[in-house]
């Protein structure tokens, strides 16, 4: 059963519960115990299973440790020694935070013994060890004969751990599991292995864990908890009582929109007003945090920033940094140093310094465009005001009209507390794979025994006996007739007869070393038709690539033709325009709840324009969203014209707008669809299938977060709206028609790569020998072929599943599907016209422009603005 905390102890009850010793330390270090901390000690003292879950700075990290350390304590004052083994395990999905985690509690124990001497009590030290790939052999050795009573590791390491046969033993004294950054782990396949790691360890620890979660803002929490606890052998969930202090601290966010008109300005004129906006928060402030949305953006800023620094000599340029996760372990850590010393003036991070690492002071986060969910908005600011009694300060810098719209109600979502949902995969397949050949290292296991363990995690509690059968069959090779041939050998044995499996000689070797979830990314060589080399592209970048898409590499335009392994083949296009923009792999996607919001606020404007005159509009944005005159004008304008341009409605989350725009070569169908990416990349294609299919052409695609544009050659005549009424909402069918759609793709290639290497059907490392990822590739694109014909092959069905419902979000799309069919959403189509509407401008350059041409970019979107005009001729007031 799921609960909340709803006792508020007061700080003398708190004291009460713990070692005179350990609430000495504690006042004298900090004062006083803050809201959260009042609220997680007694429980965590309690042995209760909880999650926590509150901003930056509020001491909850703190507040679980040291209920841990006093039960500690308290054991050897009542028994006269330490618990033997591990009794804690903590884990992070980070490294650094490991050591950070390291350095923070080996502290307090120091403080806490040198306080319980002054009662005269002569404590030992209770030991802290951290266990990671980066740990040298000698240390794990040492940690094997004497293990440390908390263990620090990630979720990789835990499941590595857990089948050293030395180390294992040590584990089995464990009482206490916590999960740091849970929100970041739970919705991705890390959390899925680590949950399933869990189930192995309370497994083998014999007795019920207690399970501690740490997070940030993450909603909803009930799932999350369920997440945590998992299931009990009889289906019911286990205890948990949920911490609930997201909003304890102050928040003060404002939108900045760097020149008082987005759509006239220039790029240049854009470009330095956003850098001097930037330079001006930089001099107010003793340490700035600015996030950007991709890599490449964030080395950008940087180089930028330091040239405009050198120009207007008030900040040194070296007192500015990068950090991401493509920089050296050594450059982040002495960044992340730099920074807790006070010795940086600003940070340009991209998502790198969104989790808890401890970067110290931090006075204002600023926020180059829109974060894309309201989540990662509290997680980005949360990082200001490192205290739970400072106010978290956040700016947001807005490029354009769209963005200015999404970042107004992003905003406002987030002081109003209304946060995203998280979205947990389940029952993947692939870490199944990999903890069933784990489950067979510890020793003979009966198949019914197997399942029941693993349904207990709350990741694979709906998963099928027959999905869990096939897992077991492809693992001991006995699907299809392709294993010799390609060269796949099992990985266990398995009597189906006797319903037991085991472990085979090799798989042990082949487990420590092909282990992990996230995949390696590599660079794809770009070559023309005669071989001619021409650079480099990022791998997902290639997935989005059909043959016939034009892109800009090194400042030229060519033609995908196609890819084997990491080669790509392609030929020059130049004069033409480009249609897949190269930075659009790297973007982060708009949720999807909060993109009905931005929908809600579409409609609500456009009621406002038909109800009142245009200041009365204008200043009811201003106060219900913060905003300033200009922000508030520019959102009337765009809206009114909008609404003049198409004498339609607007596109909202009532509204799905379908505009006809005809160019002389082709006849561009926009759909203005403001659900998000990933449901907008579902329903994209699925909607072009179906139009390609009417019409037998190839068609091509591009996907925003928006809406999205079918582009067909010549001009041909179709029910547009009509076509959305024929797809249909069954599941099962629009799985089946999403599959043939993309067999045809680059992404399948790819994603099946990663699924084979989870599942061990490929080994990156087997023995001393380790294979290029370029191998992997050809290697994986050969199998795909050979496994295609099998039905509901478990590697193949799980690339699919992960496509479909992690990558791109069906059951959304089939939400949007199903209202269509219900009239919630109604459909409204326009055209052909020959100049798109103005909420269509950024859909039409995200198919034409590269970010290498941004000038080109703002030229287009301007062009287009005042081809608008000039077609009202003058009837906009």
């Amino acid at each position: 059963m799921i609960t909340y905390a709803e006792k508020n102890f007061t700080s003398e009850e708190v004291y009460g519960l713990l070692l005179p010793f350990v609430k000495d330390w504690f006042i004298k270090q900090y004062g006083d115990l803050t809201p959260v901390q009042r609220k997680t000690i007694p429980l965590v003292k309690e042995g209760k299973n909880v999650l926590v879950s509150s901003p930056t700075g509020t001491g909850k990290t703190l507040a679980v440790f040291l209920g841990i350390i006093d039960n500690i304590y308290q054991s050897y004052l009542t028994h006269g020694t330490l618990p033997e083994g591990v009794y804690a395990v903590y884990v992070s999905p980070l490294r650094a935070l490991n050591n950070d985690m390291r350095k923070n509690l080996i502290e307090p124990i120091r403080g806490i013994r040198e306080t319980a001497k002054l009662h005269g009590v002569d404590l030992p030290e209770i030991e802290v060890m951290v266990r990671t790939s980066d740990t040298p052999p000698s240390e794990k050795q040492r940690m094997a004969r004497k293990p440390p009573h908390i263990l620090i590791t990630t979720p990789e390491t835990l499941a590595i751990a857990l089948n050293a046969p030395k180390f294992r033993e040590k584990l089995k004294n464990t009482r206490v599991v916590i999960i740091d950054e849970i929100h970041e782990l739970a919705s991705s396949k890390r959390g899925s292995h680590l949950s399933l790691s869990i189930e192995r360890l309370e497994n083998l620890a014999g007795r019920m864990l207690q399970r501690v979660g740490l997070s940030a803002t993450i909603s909803p929490l009930e799932e999350v908890a369920a997440f945590l606890v998992g299931y009990r052998d009889d289906g019911e969930l286990r205890d948990c009582v949920i911490v609930d202090a997201r909003f304890d601290k102050k928040l003060d966010i404002k939108l900045l929109m760097p020149v008082s008109d987005l759509i006239r300005s220039s790029a240049e004129e854009l470009n330095e007003a956003i850098y001097n906006q930037l330079l001006k928060v930089i001099k107010r402030h003793k340490t700035t945090l600015i996030f950007t949305n991709t890599r490449s953006a964030t080395e950008r800023v940087v180089f930028k920033l330091k040239k405009t620094m050198e120009k207007s000599k008030i900040i040194n340029i070296d007192d500015i940094e990068a950090h991401h996760s493509s920089l050296s372990r050594d450059v982040r850590l002495d960044i992340e140093n730099k920074l807790k010393n006070g010795l940086l003036k600003a940070v340009v991070s991209s998502t790198s310094l969104e989790l808890g690492i401890d970067i110290g002071y931090i006075d204002v986060v600023v926020l180059l465009s829109s974060p894309k969910s309201v989540t990662r908005l509290l997680q980005r600011v949360g990082r200001a005001g490192h205290h739970i009694r400072e106010v978290s300060k956040g700016r947001i810098i807005v490029v354009d009209r769209d963005d200015l719209v999404e970042c107004a109600v992003l905003a406002k979502l987030a002081l109003e507390k209304k946060i995203d949902r998280i979205r947990i995969p389940k029952n993947p397949l692939d870490v199944l794979a990999q903890h069933i050949v784990g489950l067979s290292l510890e020793r003979k296991w009966g198949v019914e025994e197997s399942f029941r363990l693993v349904k207990r995690s709350y990741s694979f509690h709906t998963l099928t006996k027959e999905d869990f059968m096939s897992v077991l069959k492809y693992l001991a090779g006995e699907l299809g007739d392709f294993y010799e041939y390609q060269r796949i050998y099992s990985k266990i044995w398995f009597d189906e007869k006797e319903g037991v499996f085991g472990r085979k000689k090799t798989s042990r070797m082949i487990y420590y070393q092909n282990i992990g979830v996230i995949p390696d990314e590599s660079k794809a060589h770009v070559f023309t038709t005669d071989g001619k080399y021409v650079g480099d592209l990022e791998e997902g970048f290639v997935e989005y690539l059909a043959p016939g898409d034009l892109f800009v590499l090194g400042g030229r335009v060519y033609e995908y033709l196609g890819s084997k392994g990491f080669k790509v083949k392609v030929r020059p296009a130049d004069g033409l325009r480009p249609t897949v923009p190269s930075w659009f792999s790297e973007m982060l996607p708009l949720a999807y709840d909060s993109a009905l919001e931005i929908g809600k606020f579409r409609r609500m404007v456009s009621d406002w324009i038909d109800q009142w005159d245009r200041e009365k509009v204008v200043k009811e944005i201003m106060k219900n969203y913060h905003l300033t005159r200009d922000a508030a004008e520019t959102i009337y304008e765009y809206v009114k014209l909008q609404k003049i341009f198409t004498n339609a409605p607007v596109p909202s989350d009532k509204v799905i707008l379908i505009e006809v725009y005809d160019e002389p070569d082709k006849r561009n169908i926009i759909v203005h669809s403001l659900f998000g990416r990933r449901a907008n990349d579902a329903l994209a294609r699925i909607y072009a299938y179906y139009v390609g299919e009417k019409l037998g052409v190839n068609v091509k695609l591009t996907v925003t977060d928006n809406g999205f544009m079918v582009s067909i050659p010549g001009h041909p005549v179709l029910n547009w709206s009509g076509v959305f009424t024929e797809i249909p909402t069954d599941a099962e069918k629009l799985y089946a028609d999403l599959v043939k759609v993309l067999r045809r793709t680059e992404l399948i290639k790819r994603r099946f790569r990663h699924v084979a290497v989870r599942s061990f059907m490929l080994l990156r490392r087997y023995r001393n020998a380790e294979k290029s990822i370029s191998k992997l590739q050809v290697n994986a694109e050969e199998l795909l072929k050979a496994v295609e014909e099998i039905e509901n092959f478990p590697v193949l069905k799980e690339t699919y599943r992960e496509i479909l419902m992690d990558y791109m979000h069906l059951d959304e799309a089939i939400e949007v599907l199903e209202k269509i069919r219900g009239n919630e959403i109604k459909i409204v189509e326009i055209g052909p016209v020959d100049v798109p509407s103005p909420f269509a401008h950024n859909i039409v350059v995200h198919g034409y422009s590269d970010v290498v041409l941004m000038e080109d970019m703002r030229k287009l979107l301007r062009r287009l603005h005042e081809r608008v005009l000039e077609k009202l001729r003058g009837s906009f007031e």
